[in-house]
């Protein structure tokens, strides 16, 4: 939270409020802006609500075994911690910082972008 470069949005009141569907993955508004947040191994992650390579939109795609988010329309995987394109096209998955805290799920997105 210390970081001057973000501003952190509460998304919400405990982990457990967020009703992840079957593919784990949820869209959710942060700032004005929607995002989806994904869960693997208990871990959350939030990144940007399409692919980076033709807009598919992840809500509609997966989180595989392996915990990368999987694009619907032509199957191109991105590592959700890192952001980095695993399936080997070239592409950067845009992601944002998730904190859980004592009053919530918060998730912060680039002063100076968006606001």
């Amino acid at each position: 939270m210390s970081d001057p470069n973000y501003k952190w949005f509460k998304v919400a009141a405990s982990e457990e409020e967020l009703i992840f569907p079957e593919n784990g993955i949820l869209e959710l508004e942060v700032g004005g802006k929607t995002v989806c947040l994904g869960r693997f191994n208990g871990k959350l992650f939030a990144f940007a609500q399409k692919c980076p390579h033709a807009g598919g939109y992840f809500c509609k795609g997966w989180i595989d075994a392996l915990g990368n988010v999987v694009c619907p329309l032509h199957r191109y995987k991105f590592n959700m911690e890192t952001g980095r394109n695993v399936t080997g096209e070239g592409y950067y998955l845009k992601r944002w910082p998730v904190e859980l805290r004592e009053d919530g799920v918060w998730v912060a997105r680039e002063k100076g972008f968006f606001f």
